[in-house]
């Protein structure tokens, strides 16, 4: 079974999913909670931008910093790394999609799976969820992802089996 996921179709880049990575990701999700607890929607342009408002404002007060090396890098903690060995992970599908930059015509987000195609417009799409870990590991049976819907109606049904992406 392969571990990565090609993106193809009606796109400007034809871009590959490696879900083993994203255990690593600050984006990930944890699915034991996302679905049982309140959700607030951060819009990541508005995000990044009052973070460089906060980073331009300290630079005019403190003057400029040292960029972080591989000796400052964010470092786990025991907890953070207990759950990420045991913890059931998913990551939104939105910001691949983004990257991909589908065309202008495109419509629909196709799942290959080895059960069929499912087919979701773009906008749907883009809130599904990409579940990549069970309990700390990798799918490996009917992975590389399951593909959730972001209300949880599909957890005990997920789309399984996904070996490529294709825009329409």
């Amino acid at each position: 079974m392969e571990f990565i996921v090609p993106f193809k179709g009606k796109v400007k880049f034809k871009i590959v999913l490696d879900p083993t990575v994203w255990i690593f990701d600050d984006r990930r999700i944890d699915l034991d909670t996302y679905f049982s607890e309140d959700r607030i929607v951060v819009d990541e342009t508005e995000e990044y931008k009052r973070g460089m408002g906060e980073h331009w404002s300290r630079e005019i007060m403190e003057g400029a910093t040292v960029p972080q090396t591989l000796k400052t890098e964010k470092r786990y903690n025991r907890k953070e790394k207990n759950e990420m060995i045991t913890g059931t992970f998913g990551i939104l599908f939105a910001p691949f999609l983004k990257n991909a930059e589908p065309d202008e015509d495109a419509a629909t987000v196709i799942f290959e799976t080895a059960h069929g195609e499912f087919a979701f417009p773009i906008n749907e799409a883009k809130e599904l969820i990409f579940k990549f870990s069970e309990k700390g590991k990798p799918l490996k049976e009917n992975g590389p992802v399951h593909i959730l819907h972001n209300d949880g109606s599909n957890q005990e049904n997920p789309i399984t089996d996904v070996f490529a992406i294709r825009v329409e």
